[in-house]
């Protein structure tokens, strides 16, 4: 993949000492005995208020992974990235928590992003998860059409109303908003509330776009009956489409419980479903527009090979890439070099409400083959480049 092989390209706004500080964070991630036992170290410290722990955590994982602790420090660097042609998405990335007075929060800071990012290109779209606004639980029990209890009830339609209220001010505002994707027991209920969000406000352009997780089975079929519905009713579809990411706690969920893996096989089954979700979309851009969220270059040069095909415009308004902050800066930079449309993950939030988001990042990368190789190869590739040229 030539193009995704230009590290003066993707590191240009990377000092040397930060390209070292990324190689030796990558280095201990590729470890996973070492991420594993840090990890747990790092969420018992930094959640018992070790002063010292967070101080290295913002000037390493954070520093690295993360915008900043607040929307406005953030800002710094999505101004740098906007110069380059990438816009951010801000990730308000508190995790873990389950009372309804972090829940009305959270909404709340969403909302708060609508209207900070109102009129501003390098911010196109807004996002949040499904158990940001409830609790994993009930959406379970929704999705399962089980009894709900008068107070389940009433949990509910605060979930259903916080939903509806980003959504509402996303459709004044023109802003896109991305519903991301969790884990599969609960994801009926936040499918089904996603489209209930399009048809209301996706009448007229794709407002609201949500999450499909290619390296689940089923999901293919899923896209399919759900643009029969959106025909139906008359209205745009947006997806993101990714490849995702709980994939050890799924497996080890069915066998627990007795029931069929919802997960594909291996990743070349993954592969190719991400694939043919691919050319799903590419088909049917009268209805469906998509975001690909992936770190993958095959998937992403087959994306613009099938734009090529089709005679679209690099910056066609149905198609865009994107990467997380901190990662594939070959792959965002790239693509913008090109005029394509791409935008990263930039997730910010209080040092220590962040850790349980960046431990789980740490694990990820330790899990998904080949990734943290490629990021230290491309990371050592420009440190030897810049030597060489001095």
């Amino acid at each position: 993949m030539p193009i995704f092989n230009d590290t003066k390209v993707a590191f240009a706004d990377k000092t040397d000492a930060q390209l070292r500080k990324a190689y030796w964070m990558f280095k201990m991630i590729e470890q996973p005995a070492l991420t594993s036992v840090g990890t747990s170290i790092l969420n018992f410290t930094v959640h018992h208020n070790f002063p010292f722990v967070t101080g290295i955590v913002k000037n390493t994982l954070f520093e690295q992974f993360c915008g900043g602790e607040t929307r406005e420090e953030s800002m710094k660097v999505v101004k740098q990235l906007f110069k380059r042609g990438v816009g951010s998405i801000f990730d308000y990335s508190i995790e873990g928590k389950e009372d309804e007075e972090t829940f009305d929060a959270v909404c709340k800071e969403i909302k708060d992003i609508v209207r900070f990012s109102v009129g501003n290109p390098a911010i196109p779209f807004i996002v949040f998860k499904p158990t940001a606004f409830g609790r994993i639980d009930l959406y379970e029990a929704v999705g399962k059409n089980a009894e709900l209890t008068t107070s389940q009830k009433e949990e509910w339609e605060r979930v259903v109303r916080r939903f509806d209220e980003v959504c509402k001010l996303c459709h004044e505002n023109d802003k896109k908003v991305m519903v991301d994707a969790e884990e599969t027991w609960m994801q009926d209920a936040a499918d089904h509330l996603c489209e209930e969000m399009m048809e209301k406000y996706n009448k007229e352009k794709p407002i609201v776009w949500n999450t499909i997780q290619m390296y689940r089975t089923g999901r293919l079929e899923y896209m399919e009956s759900h643009l029969q519905r959106a025909r139906e009713k008359n209205y745009f579809i947006g997806y993101k489409i990714v490849r995702g990411a709980y994939m050890e706690k799924e497996r080890a969920r069915a066998e627990q419980k007795g029931y069929a893996d919802p997960i594909q096989p291996n990743k070349e089954a993954t592969d190719r479903n991400y694939n043919a979700g691919i050319d799903f979309v590419m088909n049917h851009l009268d209805k469906v527009s998509a975001f690909f969220g992936t770190h993958n270059e095959i998937s992403s040069e087959l994306v613009m090979d099938k734009m090529k095909t089709k005679s679209l415009e690099t910056g066609n308004p149905h198609v865009y890439f994107g990467q997380l902050y901190g990662m594939s800066d070959n792959i965002t930079f790239a693509l913008s070099d090109k005029g394509y449309n791409v935008a990263k993950y930039l997730p910010y939030g209080p040092v220590k409400d962040v850790v349980p988001y960046l431990t789980r990042r740490a694990q990820e990368n330790t899990s998904v083959a080949g990734q943290t190789g490629r990021e230290l190869g491309l990371l050592k590739k420009e440190l030897e480049r810049r030597k060489n040229s001095k």
